[in-house]
Formats: structure tokens, sequence, C-alpha cells
């Protein structure tokens, strides 16, 4: 099939799952999703989903995938003039060192972590940027 022939609306079913885990009284996932507004952005900006599950402390894991999902999908949208692949790996590399510098700024936070999952779809293809042991599946049929 002709990517350009892919009508970006027909191309998308997805679902969020959480689950808190056997092991937190808390459930310290994260997810953000931003969809092209139009068919006239989804070439440029495609479809971004991001999933996180934070680790370290009660709110240590939860800003960690906070702080995750909404770095990895903004900034993504920030690197426009890169190609989505370097914006991608840009948006992960300079979320992680946000992370890196809020847990080491207050000892509360000291060691927070966190898995990420980024699904970018474009219409020549996906991207898959993937930290930790969080995971992104392709069901068909």
């Amino acid at each position: 099939m002709n990517p350009s022939s892919i009508k970006w609306a027909d191309c998308l079913q997805f679902t969020r799952v959480t689950d808190i885990g056997m092991r937190r009284a808390n459930n310290q996932d994260a997810h953000e999703t931003m969809i092209a507004k139009n068919e006239e952005s989804w070439p440029q900006k495609g479809h971004v989903l991001v999933v996180a599950d934070g680790m370290g402390a009660h709110v240590a894991g939860e800003l960690a995938s906070e702080l995750a999902v909404r770095g990895v999908t903004q900034l993504f949208h920030q690197y426009g003039d890169l190609t989505p692949a370097h914006a991608l790996y840009k948006a992960i590399a300079n979320t992680n060192l946000e992370i890196h510098r809020r847990g080491q700024a207050d000892a509360a936070f000291h060691n927070m972590g966190t898995t990420i999952s980024a699904l970018i779809l474009l219409p020549d293809g996906a991207l898959v940027g993937h930290v930790g042991d969080s995971r992104i599946y392709r069901f068909r049929n």
C-alpha cells in the first residue's frame, strides 16, 4: 500500500491499560497520547503514544513517570526541524537528563527513575523509543 494513500484517521485504534502490580500500593504508571490534529499535520508530527512505569519511592516513581511522558511528548514536537527518529532520541535523552537532575536536587526524589516506551506513527511507518522493561505490542487480526 502506498503510504500517502493511508488516511490519518483510519490507521489508528488504541487503548491504554495500566496495572498497579502486586508489590505497590500506588500506581506509578503514566501515559500520554497526542494524536495529529488533522491530516496535514500527520506527516510532520505523527501520532505520539507514550507510556512510562515509575521506579522509586512512592512519590518519586509517580513523578518520574509523569515527567517522562510529558517531556518526551513535548520535546518530540519541539524538535520539528530534526528527522522523527532523531527527534525521538533527543526527546528521550533530554527528558532523562531532567529526571536525573530533579532526582539529584531533592533528597525525596533521589534514585527515582522510570521506564519509557514511545510509539510514533507516521504515514511511512512507525518509530519505537524504548528504555527499560515496558513493552509495546502490535496485535493483528
